[in-house]
């Protein structure tokens, strides 16, 4: 029996990874999780149709982030959480991707655990996998790469942890994924070709990586900046660096999506 606004009770929090937009990749335990939830506080990257699988009982709240228009601080996020809890017995916090990559699932549990407040993730597909897979782009290939690195570009500008070695991340792996990073390529190409790699890199960006509106715009280091200044690109993407953007030419599904170039 659901308790009502004003009573006190010792819910359970759910971190659900959405994944990465696309309905059918939304696991069956965080469908089920939706459709009985109490509360689900969800993020701007969830899309429309895995919205629409919350039950009607539900009280659903925007804290969604987004750049340059935050509608909530981290704090107060986590505080609504646990405050939710302390009223009803279940309460989704509903994450894009996965709650662990990149998605401050990590920070909300310490915080909710520290609270007392039983919490338990549901693991979500990341956008970093999806996206390029969508998009024909393995990150792993036996004749391309047998190593690959996830890694924020959010961070570039100083904002969390200025020191990301991208030298050594250029050296480390054959195949770059970055997350966030669109608005900061500026930024981060020179530190990989300081690192290394050449200016005839390939590079592959995707937005809206596993929507029917997704778009890709595909290059090398040295001429991206400037496409996607030319046709205005976006977040949110994935960027792919590595020879495995090659492939896209062969796995493709053409007859899905239509790339800018």
């Amino acid at each position: 029996m659901r308790q009502t606004i004003g009573e006190t009770c010792l819910g359970k929090v759910y971190l659900v990874g959405a994944g990465p937009g696309d309905p059918g990749l939304m696991t069956l335990k965080g469908k089920t999780l939706l459709e009985h939830a109490d509360v689900v506080v969800y993020d701007a990257l969830v899309s429309p149709p895995i919205l629409d699988m919350i039950g009607e009982q539900a009280l659903k709240i925007d804290a969604g982030k987004r750049r340059g228009r935050h509608s909530k601080l981290q704090a107060e996020t986590t505080q609504l959480l646990i405050e939710k809890a302390r009223q009803y017995p279940v309460v989704v916090r509903l994450k894009g991707g996965d709650p662990f990559v990149f998605g401050r699932g990590g920070e909300e549990m310490e915080d909710l655990v520290k609270a007392g407040i039983p919490v338990e993730v549901i693991p979500g597909i990341t956008s970093g996998i999806a996206a390029p897979a969508y998009a024909g782009i393995p990150v792993t290939h036996r004749g391309y790469s047998s190593s690959v690195t996830f890694v924020t570009g959010h961070e570039a500008v100083g904002k969390y942890r200025p020191q990301i070695n991208w030298s050594a991340i250029a050296q480390g792996s054959q195949t770059i994924v970055i997350y966030m990073g669109v608005h900061n390529l500026s930024q981060i190409i020179p530190q990989l070709q300081q690192g290394g790699l050449t200016p005839d890199t390939p590079i592959a960006l995707v937005r809206w990586g596993t929507r029917p509106e997704q778009e890709q715009l595909r290059g090398t280091l040295e001429t991206i900046i400037g496409q996607v200044e030319a046709v205005n690109f976006e977040a949110p993407a994935i960027a792919i660096i590595g020879q495995v953007v090659e492939l896209h030419k062969i796995l493709q599904n053409r007859s899905r999506f239509t790339p800018f170039s």
